[in-house]
């Protein structure tokens, strides 16, 4: 294919898997690759953002990470879906509790995305956006979740463009039952619905806007294996 590599993976045609988990940090991309993979081989490393393939008991999947915000998981998640023909993208990040009852730890899925993102503006729509995980991917990863006795909760989760935003309303978005706030998934589910792919985000609470509580580096290490598993569950 013509565009492939693309100008931010130096990868040739085949080198993706159908399915791709897609950390924000490329050391998670790179441990997940190490420690859940067989066979895993680095098929990306341009400006740094590691990308393996290799195989989960016997079935091929690839992990490569997105880097952080709406315009960087919208450029890898768009070749990846154009360019290199893959079908499903998982995202796997942390997130901070926006609903009282959600715990440190507990697994957020994302049903759809409120955003304060202007990433979705350019399909051509002019009302209100609201890009939706794939039906299939959600049904089974809460299918999965309660197999493996996960605390998982499905719902809205909000994708803002900035990490402090110090004028974001909360307590809005609480009083409408959306469960947490990241920075990627908008521009992903955008995406997969752009191409007719299917995207999911699994994140793991790793800090809480009511109680303000938050997990440590190496906490979140520690707490994030859940997700990998349930991630890979989907493959």
């Amino acid at each position: 294919m013509a565009n492939v590599p693309t100008p931010h993976i130096n990868a040739p045609m085949g080198a993706f898997a159908d399915t791709v988990l897609m950390p924000g940090d490329p050391m998670r991309a790179k441990m997940i690759a190490e420690c859940f993979l067989e066979n895993a081989r680095m098929v990306n490393n341009v400006r740094g953002i590691h990308g393996y393939t290799g195989t989960w008991q016997g079935k091929p999947v690839s992990v490569m990470a997105s880097g952080m915000g709406c315009p960087s998981i919208g450029i890898y998640s768009y070749e990846l879906y154009r360019f290199y023909d893959v079908k499903s993208i998982i995202r796997l990040g942390s997130a901070g509790a926006i609903r009282e009852d959600l715990r440190i730890r507990d697994l957020v899925l994302g049903m759809s995305t409120y955003s304060n993102s202007s990433y979705v503006d350019q399909f051509g729509f002019h009302g209100d956006n609201a890009p939706c995980a794939d039906w299939d991917l959600l049904s089974r990863a809460m299918e999965n979740a309660a197999k493996m006795n996960l605390h998982a909760h499905c719902g809205a989760i909000f994708t803002s463009e900035a990490f402090y935003g110090e004028n974001e309303d909360v307590n809005a978005l609480r009083k409408l039952n959306v469960l947490a706030v990241e920075m990627e998934a908008s521009a992903l589910y955008m995406n997969a619905a752009v191409t007719g792919k299917k995207a999911l985000a699994i994140c793991t609470i790793s800090d809480h806007t009511v109680t303000g509580e938050s997990l440590s580096a190496e906490e979140r290490q520690e707490s994030f294996s859940d997700m990998v598993r349930l991630g890979l569950s989907l493959v």
